[in-house]
Protein backbone atom coordinates (compact mmCIF):
# COMPACT_ATOMS: atom_id res chain seq x y z
CA UNK A 1 0.00 0.00 0.00
CA UNK A 2 1.09 3.71 -0.97
CA UNK A 3 1.12 6.14 1.91
CA UNK A 4 2.02 9.47 2.16
CA UNK A 5 5.56 9.94 4.05
CA UNK A 6 5.12 12.72 6.48
CA UNK A 7 7.89 11.88 8.41
CA UNK A 8 10.39 9.29 6.76
CA UNK A 9 11.87 6.13 8.58
CA UNK A 10 12.05 2.46 7.98
CA UNK A 11 10.08 0.04 11.02
CA UNK A 12 8.38 -3.27 11.25
CA UNK A 13 6.08 -4.51 14.28
CA UNK A 14 2.62 -5.51 15.16
CA UNK A 15 -0.70 -3.37 14.10
CA UNK A 16 -2.99 -2.21 16.96
CA UNK A 17 -5.61 -0.28 14.40
CA UNK A 18 -9.04 1.45 14.95
CA UNK A 19 -11.53 3.49 12.82
CA UNK A 20 -12.15 5.87 16.20
CA UNK A 21 -9.99 8.60 16.39
CA UNK A 22 -7.54 8.52 19.73
CA UNK A 23 -6.89 11.46 21.92
CA UNK A 24 -3.42 10.85 23.71
CA UNK A 25 -3.79 13.17 26.23
CA UNK A 26 -6.31 11.35 28.67
CA UNK A 27 -6.49 8.80 26.20
CA UNK A 28 -2.79 6.89 26.50
CA UNK A 29 -0.66 6.54 29.68
CA UNK A 30 2.00 8.86 29.29
CA UNK A 31 4.19 6.68 31.24
CA UNK A 32 3.72 3.23 29.24
CA UNK A 33 1.48 3.72 26.63
CA UNK A 34 -1.61 1.74 27.79
CA UNK A 35 -4.90 3.12 26.20
CA UNK A 36 -6.86 4.44 29.43
CA UNK A 37 -10.01 6.02 27.50
CA UNK A 38 -12.73 3.86 28.47
CA UNK A 39 -14.67 4.79 26.18
CA UNK A 40 -12.30 4.11 23.44
CA UNK A 41 -12.31 0.55 21.43
CA UNK A 42 -8.25 0.09 22.06
CA UNK A 43 -8.85 0.89 25.84
CA UNK A 44 -6.43 -1.19 27.96
CA UNK A 45 -4.09 -2.24 24.41
CA UNK A 46 -0.61 -1.35 24.31
CA UNK A 47 0.46 0.95 21.65
CA UNK A 48 4.39 0.48 22.51
CA UNK A 49 6.36 -1.17 19.93
CA UNK A 50 3.58 -1.12 17.87
CA UNK A 51 2.40 0.72 14.87
CA UNK A 52 -0.71 2.98 15.33
CA UNK A 53 -3.38 3.48 12.84
CA UNK A 54 -6.06 6.05 13.59
CA UNK A 55 -7.85 8.28 11.61
CA UNK A 56 -6.67 11.20 13.85
CA UNK A 57 -5.58 11.91 17.06
CA UNK A 58 -8.67 13.93 18.60
CA UNK A 59 -9.59 16.15 22.07
CA UNK A 60 -6.98 17.33 23.63
CA UNK A 61 -4.12 19.53 22.28
CA UNK A 62 -1.78 18.06 25.20
CA UNK A 63 -1.37 14.77 22.67
CA UNK A 64 2.09 16.08 21.34
CA UNK A 65 3.47 16.25 25.03
CA UNK A 66 2.31 12.78 25.48
CA UNK A 67 3.75 11.38 22.17
CA UNK A 68 6.80 13.20 23.51
CA UNK A 69 7.05 11.66 26.53
CA UNK A 70 6.46 8.24 24.98
CA UNK A 71 8.66 8.86 22.68
CA UNK A 72 11.71 9.53 25.34
CA UNK A 73 10.62 6.59 27.82
CA UNK A 74 11.00 4.22 25.28
CA UNK A 75 7.21 3.45 25.37
CA UNK A 76 6.00 5.22 22.01
CA UNK A 77 4.43 3.21 19.09
CA UNK A 78 7.06 2.10 16.47
CA UNK A 79 5.01 3.98 13.49
CA UNK A 80 1.74 6.17 13.30
CA UNK A 81 -0.12 5.98 10.07
CA UNK A 82 -3.43 8.53 9.92
CA UNK A 83 -6.04 8.43 7.77
CA UNK A 84 -6.33 12.33 8.04
CA UNK A 85 -4.53 15.59 8.26
CA UNK A 86 -3.31 15.34 12.09
CA UNK A 87 -0.77 17.94 13.48
CA UNK A 88 -0.73 17.25 17.32
CA UNK A 89 0.64 14.20 16.90
CA UNK A 90 3.29 15.14 14.09
CA UNK A 91 4.38 18.02 15.78
CA UNK A 92 5.33 15.63 18.92
CA UNK A 93 7.48 13.36 17.00
CA UNK A 94 9.12 16.92 15.11
CA UNK A 95 10.11 18.09 18.47
CA UNK A 96 11.60 15.04 19.54
CA UNK A 97 13.12 14.90 16.37
CA UNK A 98 14.80 18.23 16.42
CA UNK A 99 15.44 18.78 20.00
CA UNK A 100 16.07 14.97 21.30
CA UNK A 101 17.33 13.22 18.21
CA UNK A 102 14.50 10.67 18.79
CA UNK A 103 11.96 9.67 15.76
CA UNK A 104 9.57 7.50 14.36
CA UNK A 105 8.06 7.41 10.66
CA UNK A 106 4.54 9.15 10.24
CA UNK A 107 2.18 8.65 7.72
CA UNK A 108 -1.13 9.37 5.87
CA UNK A 109 -3.07 6.73 3.83
CA UNK A 110 -6.65 7.35 2.32
CA UNK A 111 -9.59 6.57 4.65
CA UNK A 112 -10.83 3.76 2.79
CA UNK A 113 -7.73 2.18 3.11
CA UNK A 114 -8.22 1.42 6.69
CA UNK A 115 -10.71 -1.44 5.94
CA UNK A 116 -7.87 -2.84 4.58
CA UNK A 117 -5.68 -2.35 7.27
CA UNK A 118 -7.93 -3.21 10.48
CA UNK A 119 -7.72 -6.96 8.88
CA UNK A 120 -4.19 -7.07 9.02
CA UNK A 121 -1.27 -8.28 12.20
CA UNK A 122 1.99 -6.92 11.39
CA UNK A 123 3.13 -4.10 8.57
CA UNK A 124 6.20 -2.99 7.61
CA UNK A 125 6.97 0.34 6.31
CA UNK A 126 9.72 1.46 4.46
CA UNK A 127 10.31 4.25 1.66
CA UNK A 128 6.22 5.81 2.06
CA UNK A 129 5.40 1.78 1.36
CA UNK A 130 3.76 -0.16 4.31
CA UNK A 131 4.18 -3.66 3.35
CA UNK A 132 2.56 -6.89 4.92
CA UNK A 133 2.52 -10.88 4.42
CA UNK A 134 4.37 -14.12 4.75
CA UNK A 135 7.83 -13.05 5.15
CA UNK A 136 7.16 -10.51 8.01
CA UNK A 137 6.82 -13.85 10.30
CA UNK A 138 9.70 -15.45 9.05
CA UNK A 139 12.44 -13.06 9.23
CA UNK A 140 12.88 -12.57 6.17
CA UNK A 141 12.58 -8.54 7.16
CA UNK A 142 14.47 -6.21 9.11
CA UNK A 143 13.33 -5.92 12.56
CA UNK A 144 12.70 -2.64 13.80
CA UNK A 145 14.72 0.07 13.24
CA UNK A 146 14.45 3.96 14.66
CA UNK A 147 15.30 6.52 11.99
CA UNK A 148 17.68 8.96 12.29
CA UNK A 149 16.61 11.92 12.70
CA UNK A 150 16.94 14.71 9.77
CA UNK A 151 19.40 17.26 10.29
CA UNK A 152 19.36 18.92 7.01
CA UNK A 153 17.57 21.82 6.33
CA UNK A 154 14.36 20.93 4.89
CA UNK A 155 13.46 22.80 1.22
CA UNK A 156 10.97 26.12 2.62
CA UNK A 157 11.30 27.00 -1.15
CA UNK A 158 7.59 26.64 -1.25
CA UNK A 159 6.90 29.13 1.82
CA UNK A 160 6.70 32.65 1.26
CA UNK A 161 9.17 34.01 3.78
CA UNK A 162 9.53 37.75 5.02
CA UNK A 163 12.58 39.53 5.81
CA UNK A 164 11.78 38.63 9.55
CA UNK A 165 11.39 35.13 8.66
CA UNK A 166 14.22 34.86 7.15
CA UNK A 167 16.39 36.54 10.07
CA UNK A 168 14.46 33.96 12.38
CA UNK A 169 15.69 30.90 10.70
CA UNK A 170 18.93 32.67 10.52
CA UNK A 171 19.29 32.54 14.06
CA UNK A 172 19.69 36.36 13.99
CA UNK A 173 17.03 36.64 16.86
CA UNK A 174 18.78 34.03 18.94
CA UNK A 175 18.82 29.92 18.84
CA UNK A 176 15.25 29.52 20.73
CA UNK A 177 13.50 31.77 17.76
CA UNK A 178 15.18 29.71 15.02
CA UNK A 179 14.96 26.62 16.20
CA UNK A 180 11.04 27.41 16.62
CA UNK A 181 10.89 29.04 13.48
CA UNK A 182 12.45 26.10 12.20
CA UNK A 183 9.47 23.63 13.68
CA UNK A 184 6.81 26.21 12.29
CA UNK A 185 8.35 25.76 8.72
CA UNK A 186 8.14 22.41 9.03
CA UNK A 187 4.84 21.65 9.81
CA UNK A 188 4.10 24.19 7.07
CA UNK A 189 5.69 22.27 4.86
CA UNK A 190 4.36 19.03 5.94
CA UNK A 191 0.31 20.94 5.88
CA UNK A 192 1.16 22.20 2.61
CA UNK A 193 0.82 25.93 4.02
CA UNK A 194 2.83 28.42 1.84
CA UNK A 195 2.45 31.53 3.80
CA UNK A 196 2.79 32.52 7.70
CA UNK A 197 0.56 35.46 9.72
CA UNK A 198 1.58 37.76 12.45
CA UNK A 199 -1.36 37.03 15.54
CA UNK A 200 -2.04 38.81 18.38
CA UNK A 201 -1.26 36.52 21.22
CA UNK A 202 -1.07 33.04 22.00
CA UNK A 203 -2.34 30.61 24.64
CA UNK A 204 0.74 28.07 25.68
CA UNK A 205 -1.09 24.69 26.92
CA UNK A 206 2.36 22.50 27.50
CA UNK A 207 3.15 24.08 30.84
CA UNK A 208 0.86 21.17 32.13
CA UNK A 209 3.39 18.26 33.66
CA UNK A 210 2.80 15.00 31.69
CA UNK A 211 6.55 14.23 32.44
CA UNK A 212 9.91 14.61 32.60
CA UNK A 213 10.04 15.11 28.40
CA UNK A 214 7.89 18.31 29.04
CA UNK A 215 10.01 19.80 31.23
CA UNK A 216 13.28 19.10 29.30
CA UNK A 217 11.52 20.86 26.57
CA UNK A 218 10.93 24.12 28.29
CA UNK A 219 14.47 24.13 30.22
CA UNK A 220 16.57 23.41 27.05
CA UNK A 221 14.09 26.64 26.02
CA UNK A 222 15.41 28.72 28.90
CA UNK A 223 18.99 27.71 28.34
CA UNK A 224 18.87 29.04 24.79
CA UNK A 225 17.78 32.10 25.99
CA UNK A 226 13.72 31.93 25.29
CA UNK A 227 11.85 34.94 25.27
CA UNK A 228 8.35 35.62 24.03
CA UNK A 229 7.33 38.26 21.42
CA UNK A 230 3.84 38.52 21.54
CA UNK A 231 1.39 38.40 24.93
CA UNK A 232 1.24 34.78 26.14
CA UNK A 233 -1.07 33.46 28.42
CA UNK A 234 -0.41 29.93 30.26
CA UNK A 235 -2.93 27.01 30.71
CA UNK A 236 -3.80 25.51 33.85
CA UNK A 237 -0.70 23.77 35.44
CA UNK A 238 -1.19 20.50 37.49
CA UNK A 239 -0.69 21.94 40.95
CA UNK A 240 -2.46 24.75 43.01
CA UNK A 241 0.83 26.42 43.31
CA UNK A 242 -0.43 28.45 46.65
CA UNK A 243 -2.04 25.27 48.21
CA UNK A 244 0.08 22.16 47.05
CA UNK A 245 2.12 21.77 49.27
CA UNK A 246 -0.37 21.72 52.27
CA UNK A 247 -2.42 19.75 50.32
CA UNK A 248 0.15 16.73 50.49
CA UNK A 249 0.72 16.69 46.75
CA UNK A 250 3.70 14.84 46.32
CA UNK A 251 6.50 16.55 45.70
CA UNK A 252 7.56 14.50 42.84
CA UNK A 253 4.47 16.23 40.66
CA UNK A 254 4.70 19.31 42.71
CA UNK A 255 8.36 20.51 42.12
CA UNK A 256 8.72 19.57 38.53
CA UNK A 257 5.01 21.25 37.96
CA UNK A 258 6.80 24.17 39.70
CA UNK A 259 9.68 24.01 37.99
CA UNK A 260 7.66 24.22 34.43
CA UNK A 261 6.01 27.02 35.48
CA UNK A 262 8.59 28.66 36.16
CA UNK A 263 10.14 27.90 32.98
CA UNK A 264 7.44 29.69 31.10
CA UNK A 265 7.61 32.84 33.47
CA UNK A 266 10.99 33.31 32.75
CA UNK A 267 10.53 33.64 28.85
CA UNK A 268 7.43 36.22 29.68
CA UNK A 269 4.56 34.06 29.63
CA UNK A 270 2.04 35.43 32.38
CA UNK A 271 0.39 33.66 35.10
CA UNK A 272 -2.62 33.29 34.00
CA UNK A 273 -3.13 29.38 34.69
CA UNK A 274 -6.03 28.95 33.44
CA UNK A 275 -7.74 26.52 30.73
CA UNK A 276 -10.39 29.35 30.00
CA UNK A 277 -8.65 31.96 29.00
CA UNK A 278 -11.38 33.15 27.18
CA UNK A 279 -12.54 34.66 30.77
CA UNK A 280 -9.73 36.41 31.15
CA UNK A 281 -10.10 40.57 30.64
CA UNK A 282 -7.37 40.07 27.42
CA UNK A 283 -10.13 37.66 25.72
CA UNK A 284 -9.41 38.11 22.16
CA UNK A 285 -12.64 40.14 19.69
CA UNK A 286 -13.87 38.90 16.84
CA UNK A 287 -11.60 39.06 13.67
CA UNK A 288 -8.12 38.18 15.45
CA UNK A 289 -5.91 36.27 14.07
CA UNK A 290 -4.36 34.45 17.95
CA UNK A 291 -2.73 30.94 18.27
CA UNK A 292 -4.19 29.09 21.04
CA UNK A 293 -3.81 25.83 22.49
CA UNK A 294 -5.87 24.09 24.92
CA UNK A 295 -8.42 22.40 23.09
CA UNK A 296 -12.02 23.62 24.88
CA UNK A 297 -10.19 27.40 24.32
CA UNK A 298 -9.56 26.99 20.72
CA UNK A 299 -13.34 26.04 19.85
CA UNK A 300 -14.64 28.96 22.06
CA UNK A 301 -12.24 31.32 21.18
CA UNK A 302 -13.55 30.44 17.41
CA UNK A 303 -16.95 29.73 17.56
CA UNK A 304 -18.62 32.47 20.28
CA UNK A 305 -15.58 35.12 20.49
CA UNK A 306 -15.26 35.02 16.71
CA UNK A 307 -11.42 35.09 17.22
CA UNK A 308 -9.11 32.81 14.57
CA UNK A 309 -6.93 30.28 15.77
CA UNK A 310 -6.30 26.75 14.33
CA UNK A 311 -6.65 23.83 16.70
CA UNK A 312 -2.36 24.52 18.14
CA UNK A 313 -0.69 21.58 19.69
CA UNK A 314 1.26 21.99 22.14
CA UNK A 315 4.64 22.78 20.97
CA UNK A 316 3.57 24.69 18.13
CA UNK A 317 1.65 26.89 20.87
CA UNK A 318 5.76 27.86 22.42
CA UNK A 319 7.06 28.49 19.05
CA UNK A 320 4.48 30.83 17.78
CA UNK A 321 4.64 32.49 20.86
CA UNK A 322 8.78 33.08 20.46
CA UNK A 323 8.53 33.97 16.81
CA UNK A 324 4.60 35.72 16.76
CA UNK A 325 4.61 34.18 13.31
CA UNK A 326 1.76 31.93 12.64
CA UNK A 327 1.04 29.42 9.52
CA UNK A 328 -2.04 30.83 7.33
CA UNK A 329 -4.14 28.03 7.24
CA UNK A 330 -7.60 26.15 8.95
CA UNK A 331 -9.68 28.72 10.54
CA UNK A 332 -7.28 31.57 9.90
CA UNK A 333 -9.26 31.26 6.30
CA UNK A 334 -12.68 32.32 5.98
CA UNK A 335 -13.67 29.37 3.65
CA UNK A 336 -12.41 26.84 6.30
CA UNK A 337 -14.89 28.22 8.82
CA UNK A 338 -17.64 27.06 6.66
CA UNK A 339 -20.17 24.32 8.23
CA UNK A 340 -19.99 21.11 6.41
CA UNK A 341 -22.65 18.96 8.28
CA UNK A 342 -26.09 20.36 9.67
CA UNK A 343 -26.64 18.52 12.93
CA UNK A 344 -30.46 19.06 13.83
CA UNK A 345 -31.29 18.80 17.60
CA UNK A 346 -35.15 17.70 18.32
CA UNK A 347 -37.04 19.87 19.95
CA UNK A 348 -36.90 19.86 23.68
CA UNK A 349 -38.23 21.58 26.07
CA UNK A 350 -37.45 22.43 30.03
CA UNK A 351 -34.33 21.42 29.67
CA UNK A 352 -31.84 21.46 32.69
CA UNK A 353 -27.90 21.84 31.79
CA UNK A 354 -26.59 19.22 30.77
CA UNK A 355 -28.83 19.46 27.60
CA UNK A 356 -25.60 20.99 25.97
CA UNK A 357 -22.73 19.24 27.56
CA UNK A 358 -24.95 15.97 26.20
CA UNK A 359 -25.20 17.69 23.11
CA UNK A 360 -21.94 19.04 22.17
CA UNK A 361 -20.33 15.17 23.20
CA UNK A 362 -22.84 14.22 20.87
CA UNK A 363 -22.35 16.63 17.80
CA UNK A 364 -18.61 16.51 18.19
CA UNK A 365 -18.50 12.17 17.99
CA UNK A 366 -21.12 13.31 14.64
CA UNK A 367 -18.44 15.82 13.02
CA UNK A 368 -15.29 14.60 13.56
CA UNK A 369 -13.07 16.39 11.93
CA UNK A 370 -15.82 18.64 10.15
CA UNK A 371 -17.13 21.78 10.98
CA UNK A 372 -20.62 21.56 11.88
CA UNK A 373 -23.67 24.01 12.52
CA UNK A 374 -26.14 23.15 15.26
CA UNK A 375 -30.17 23.74 14.20
CA UNK A 376 -33.31 23.28 16.45
CA UNK A 377 -31.89 25.36 19.18
CA UNK A 378 -33.06 28.84 17.86
CA UNK A 379 -35.66 29.37 20.03
CA UNK A 380 -34.14 28.13 22.94
CA UNK A 381 -31.59 31.05 23.52
CA UNK A 382 -27.56 29.84 25.34
CA UNK A 383 -25.65 31.52 28.20
CA UNK A 384 -21.73 31.87 27.80
CA UNK A 385 -21.56 29.18 30.62
CA UNK A 386 -23.72 26.84 28.37
CA UNK A 387 -21.87 27.33 25.48
CA UNK A 388 -18.85 27.07 27.29
CA UNK A 389 -20.17 23.21 28.44
CA UNK A 390 -21.02 22.80 24.75
CA UNK A 391 -17.33 23.46 23.41
CA UNK A 392 -15.96 21.52 25.96
CA UNK A 393 -17.70 18.62 25.49
CA UNK A 394 -17.70 18.92 21.52
CA UNK A 395 -13.70 19.27 21.68
CA UNK A 396 -13.37 16.33 23.45
CA UNK A 397 -14.92 14.00 20.89
CA UNK A 398 -14.38 16.14 17.68
CA UNK A 399 -10.78 17.53 15.94
CA UNK A 400 -12.69 19.73 14.02
CA UNK A 401 -11.64 23.71 15.56
CA UNK A 402 -14.91 25.12 15.76
CA UNK A 403 -19.18 24.86 15.25
CA UNK A 404 -22.26 26.76 14.97
CA UNK A 405 -24.73 27.24 16.58
CA UNK A 406 -27.79 28.89 14.35
CA UNK A 407 -29.27 31.70 15.51
CA UNK A 408 -26.91 31.60 18.59
CA UNK A 409 -23.22 31.53 17.83
CA UNK A 410 -20.85 35.14 16.12
CA UNK A 411 -21.25 33.80 12.67
CA UNK A 412 -24.60 32.27 12.59
CA UNK A 413 -26.97 34.80 13.92
CA UNK A 414 -28.42 35.83 10.56
CA UNK A 415 -30.68 34.31 8.48
CA UNK A 416 -28.02 34.80 5.59
CA UNK A 417 -25.35 33.55 7.47
CA UNK A 418 -26.96 29.95 8.37
CA UNK A 419 -28.02 29.90 4.67
CA UNK A 420 -24.68 30.32 4.07
CA UNK A 421 -23.33 27.22 6.26
CA UNK A 422 -27.01 24.90 5.15
CA UNK A 423 -26.05 25.48 1.40
CA UNK A 424 -23.40 22.51 0.97
CA UNK A 425 -24.03 20.23 4.02
CA UNK A 426 -25.17 16.88 4.78
CA UNK A 427 -27.88 16.36 8.06
CA UNK A 428 -28.04 14.06 10.68
CA UNK A 429 -30.30 15.02 13.58
CA UNK A 430 -29.73 13.39 17.41
CA UNK A 431 -32.91 12.33 18.81
CA UNK A 432 -34.12 12.64 22.88
CA UNK A 433 -33.74 9.20 23.22
CA UNK A 434 -30.01 9.54 21.95
CA UNK A 435 -29.51 12.04 24.51
CA UNK A 436 -31.00 9.77 26.59
CA UNK A 437 -28.46 6.98 25.89
CA UNK A 438 -25.44 8.95 26.18
CA UNK A 439 -27.09 10.38 29.51
CA UNK A 440 -27.42 6.40 30.94
CA UNK A 441 -23.63 5.91 29.58
CA UNK A 442 -22.29 8.37 31.66
CA UNK A 443 -24.46 7.07 34.82
CA UNK A 444 -24.04 3.60 34.22
CA UNK A 445 -25.61 2.03 37.58
CA UNK A 446 -26.84 -1.31 38.76
CA UNK A 447 -29.74 -2.83 37.91
CA UNK A 448 -32.13 -2.30 40.78
CA UNK A 449 -30.17 0.07 42.30
CA UNK A 450 -32.36 3.94 43.03
CA UNK A 451 -29.68 5.73 44.39
CA UNK A 452 -25.73 5.62 44.56
CA UNK A 453 -23.40 7.03 47.17
CA UNK A 454 -21.34 10.01 46.12
CA UNK A 455 -17.69 10.50 47.83
CA UNK A 456 -16.71 13.73 45.54
CA UNK A 457 -18.08 16.72 43.75
CA UNK A 458 -15.90 17.82 40.93
CA UNK A 459 -16.69 21.28 39.52
CA UNK A 460 -14.90 23.82 37.08
CA UNK A 461 -13.84 21.61 34.18
CA UNK A 462 -13.46 23.99 32.09
CA UNK A 463 -13.05 26.38 34.60
CA UNK A 464 -15.61 28.01 36.66
CA UNK A 465 -16.63 31.75 35.66
CA UNK A 466 -17.79 33.99 37.92
CA UNK A 467 -21.68 33.90 37.06
CA UNK A 468 -21.10 29.75 37.90
CA UNK A 469 -19.71 30.59 41.60
CA UNK A 470 -22.87 33.03 41.84
CA UNK A 471 -24.99 29.95 41.10
CA UNK A 472 -23.14 27.76 42.85
CA UNK A 473 -23.58 30.02 45.61
CA UNK A 474 -27.06 30.48 45.53
CA UNK A 475 -27.92 26.38 45.42
CA UNK A 476 -25.79 25.75 48.68
CA UNK A 477 -27.76 29.05 50.21
CA UNK A 478 -29.39 27.12 53.30
CA UNK A 479 -28.12 24.03 52.96
CA UNK A 480 -25.88 21.49 54.68
CA UNK A 481 -22.92 19.73 53.23
CA UNK A 482 -22.78 16.41 54.05
CA UNK A 483 -19.68 15.35 55.81
CA UNK A 484 -18.62 11.85 53.53
CA UNK A 485 -19.33 14.19 50.21
CA UNK A 486 -16.34 16.17 49.16
CA UNK A 487 -17.00 19.30 46.97
CA UNK A 488 -13.77 20.52 45.24
CA UNK A 489 -13.91 23.80 42.38
CA UNK A 490 -11.58 25.21 40.23
CA UNK A 491 -11.28 28.79 38.80
CA UNK A 492 -8.81 30.79 37.49
CA UNK A 493 -7.13 33.22 39.61
CA UNK A 494 -8.71 36.09 38.02
CA UNK A 495 -12.63 35.06 38.78
CA UNK A 496 -11.54 33.95 42.33
CA UNK A 497 -9.67 37.73 43.38
CA UNK A 498 -13.20 38.65 42.11
CA UNK A 499 -15.47 36.38 43.87
CA UNK A 500 -13.71 37.22 46.98
CA UNK A 501 -14.17 40.73 46.94
CA UNK A 502 -17.67 40.14 46.70
CA UNK A 503 -18.08 37.64 49.74
CA UNK A 504 -18.82 34.65 47.65
CA UNK A 505 -15.49 32.66 48.25
CA UNK A 506 -16.41 32.82 52.46
CA UNK A 507 -19.48 31.50 51.95
CA UNK A 508 -18.61 28.52 50.02
CA UNK A 509 -15.91 27.98 52.06
CA UNK A 510 -18.40 27.90 55.10
CA UNK A 511 -20.40 25.45 53.23
CA UNK A 512 -17.27 23.14 52.96
CA UNK A 513 -16.09 23.73 49.17
CA UNK A 514 -12.65 23.87 48.23
CA UNK A 515 -11.87 26.28 45.79
CA UNK A 516 -8.55 25.70 43.83
CA UNK A 517 -6.63 27.73 41.45
CA UNK A 518 -4.33 27.27 38.21
CA UNK A 519 -5.17 23.87 38.28
CA UNK A 520 -8.18 21.75 36.43
CA UNK A 521 -9.66 18.40 36.76
CA UNK A 522 -7.31 16.99 33.95
CA UNK A 523 -4.71 16.96 36.14
CA UNK A 524 -6.19 16.67 39.54
CA UNK A 525 -5.10 13.56 41.24
CA UNK A 526 -4.90 12.06 44.67
CA UNK A 527 -4.74 13.26 47.73
CA UNK A 528 -6.97 16.46 46.46
CA UNK A 529 -9.54 13.55 45.18
CA UNK A 530 -9.62 11.70 48.68
CA UNK A 531 -7.85 8.21 48.21
CA UNK A 532 -11.13 6.60 49.48
CA UNK A 533 -13.27 8.12 46.49
CA UNK A 534 -15.16 5.54 44.47
CA UNK A 535 -17.61 7.18 42.52
CA UNK A 536 -17.00 11.17 41.58
CA UNK A 537 -20.38 13.43 40.33
CA UNK A 538 -19.32 16.44 37.62
CA UNK A 539 -21.42 18.56 35.12
CA UNK A 540 -19.05 18.21 33.14
CA UNK A 541 -18.86 16.02 30.11
CA UNK A 542 -15.51 16.31 29.12
CA UNK A 543 -14.32 15.39 32.82
CA UNK A 544 -17.10 12.52 32.74
CA UNK A 545 -15.25 11.00 29.48
CA UNK A 546 -11.48 11.70 30.59
CA UNK A 547 -11.90 11.23 34.27
CA UNK A 548 -12.42 7.76 34.69
CA UNK A 549 -9.01 6.91 32.32
CA UNK A 550 -7.35 9.66 34.47
CA UNK A 551 -8.20 8.83 37.89
CA UNK A 552 -9.64 5.02 37.72
CA UNK A 553 -13.10 6.05 39.37
CA UNK A 554 -16.33 5.89 38.46
CA UNK A 555 -17.06 9.77 36.85
CA UNK A 556 -20.94 10.66 36.41
CA UNK A 557 -22.57 13.36 34.85
CA UNK A 558 -25.50 15.39 36.64
CA UNK A 559 -26.78 19.19 36.21
CA UNK A 560 -24.56 21.39 38.45
CA UNK A 561 -28.45 21.69 40.98
CA UNK A 562 -28.04 17.49 41.11
CA UNK A 563 -24.38 17.77 41.78
CA UNK A 564 -25.35 20.38 44.95
CA UNK A 565 -27.82 17.81 45.88
CA UNK A 566 -25.48 15.32 45.80
CA UNK A 567 -23.12 16.96 48.31
CA UNK A 568 -25.90 18.11 50.51
CA UNK A 569 -27.14 13.80 50.66
CA UNK A 570 -24.54 12.41 49.86
CA UNK A 571 -26.03 9.96 47.27
CA UNK A 572 -27.38 10.89 43.75
CA UNK A 573 -30.93 9.38 42.52
CA UNK A 574 -30.66 6.74 39.63
CA UNK A 575 -32.90 8.37 37.04
CA UNK A 576 -33.05 10.11 34.00
CA UNK A 577 -33.66 13.74 34.54
CA UNK A 578 -37.15 14.91 33.68
CA UNK A 579 -36.88 16.55 30.24
CA UNK A 580 -35.34 13.10 29.27
CA UNK A 581 -37.62 11.62 31.18
CA UNK A 582 -40.39 9.72 29.41
CA UNK A 583 -38.35 9.00 26.33
CA UNK A 584 -37.80 5.22 24.27
CA UNK A 585 -34.33 4.48 24.17
CA UNK A 586 -32.90 3.08 21.35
Amino acid sequence: MRAHEIIPGIAEGDLVASKVALSFWGGVSPRNGIVIDSHHPLVGKSIAGKILAIPSGRGSCTGSGVILELLLNGSAPCVLIFGREEMILTIGVLIAQEMFQKSIPVLQIPMSSFDTLLQLDRLRVADGQIQWGDSLYDGALNQPVTPCPILRQPDFATIELTPFDRELLQGVHGEAAQMAMRVILRIARIHGVTELIDVKQAHIDCCIYTGPATLKFAQKLCDMGAKVRIPTSLNSISIDRRLWRSQGVDPDLGEPSEQLAEAFLKMGAQPTFTCAPYLLDTAPKAGENIMWAESNAVVFANSVLGARTIKCPDYLDVCVSLTGRALNTGCHLTDNRKARVEIHMESVQDTDDTLFALLGYLAGDIAADHVPIITGLEKKGATMDDLKAFGAAFATTSSAPMFHIAGITIEARSLSDIASHLKETSKVTITLPELAKQWLRFSPCEDGETSTAIDLVSLGNPHFSFDEIVKLVRLCSGRKKDERTTLVVTCNRDTYSKAAQEGHITTLDDFGAQILTDTCWCMIQEPVIPPHTQTILTNSAKYAHYGKGLTGRKVWLRSLAQCVDAVCSGCVHNSLPAWLGGTILP
